[in-house]
C-alpha cells in the first residue's frame, strides 16, 4: 500500500493510475492532512465485493411467479378496473 497526500495525487493522477493499471501497486491511498480518505484500487479490484447469486439457496421461487403478471402490469399503468 503506497499513501500519498491530496497535493501529490492532484499532480501525478496519471501516474498513479498508470501505476495501478500497470500492476506496480495494488492499492494507492489518499490522505489529507495525514489522514487516509480515499483509496485508488484496480476497477476489477473494486467491483469484486459483488457478488452474484447470494441468495441461492436461501429462498424457493414458487411455479406461478408469473401468474399475475398482467395485473400488475395493468395496476401499474393505472387501469385496474379492466
Amino acid at each position: 500500500m503506497h499513501q500519498v497526500n491530496m497535493l501529490q495525487a492532484k499532480s501525478s493522477l496519471s501516474r498513479l493510475v498508470e501505476a495501478i493499471e500497470l500492476g506496480v501497486e495494488s492499492e494507492i491511498v489518499i490522505a489529507r492532512n495525514g489522514r487516509p480518505v480515499a483509496r485508488l484500487v484496480p476497477l476489477d479490484a473494486a467491483q469484486s465485493n459483488k457478488r452474484l447469486g447470494i441468495a441461492k439457496g436461501v429462498f424457493e421461487v414458487p411455479d406461478d411467479i408469473d401468474l399475475h403478471n398482467d395485473e400488475v402490469a395493468r395496476l401499474f399503468q393505472g387501469s385496474a378496473g379492466s
